[in-house]
């Protein structure tokens, strides 16, 4: 069962800078909880369409490992990766930037099915929603803060 989670936020800096921010995955270690372990194994130095990107997670002590393509680049309007080896049977994570003055209206959009048999929407349900929920939720709280550190 395909899922889908959206997530929208008013951040207090220019549209460059919000895309900039997103634009490093360095970044993504700052945003993503603690308790998934999250690091950075390979990022390629400039982004662009095509760039590939590896991480690793730990979920209950479990490597996870996560590869992803960016299949859409637009900067600084939007840029989008699809997973290609990792923990889902199919995940795309929009990431739309839009200039409104000095402050940019961010979205993120991610459609995601996760792995299982007959039993993946009660999966889906109990576990993998309530995570991908958890983590979005975080990274709302933590994006502000950690893009202050950057562009004070």
């Amino acid at each position: 069962v395909m899922k889908q989670i959206k997530r929208e936020i008013l951040l207090p800096f220019k549209i460059e800078q919000a895309f900039a921010f997103f634009a490093d995955a360095r970044n993504l270690e700052s945003i993503t909880p603690s308790f998934l372990n999250f690091k950075i194994i390979e990022v390629p130095n400039e982004i662009d369409e095509g760039a590939l990107l590896r991480y690793r997670l730990k979920l209950f002590q479990i490597p996870i490992y996560w590869k992803t393509r960016i299949i859409a680049w637009r900067p600084p309007y939007f840029f989008i990766d699809m997973q290609l080896k990792g923990p889902y049977r199919f995940w795309v994570h929009q990431h739309r930037f839009e200039s409104r003055g000095k402050q940019t209206f961010m979205q993120d959009i991610v459609d995601y099915q996760s792995k299982g048999s007959i039993f993946s929407s009660a999966i889906n349900y109990l576990f993998v929603e309530r995570q991908v929920n958890r983590i979005f939720d975080y990274r709302a709280e933590r994006i502000i803060e950690e893009m202050k550190k950057i562009f004070r």
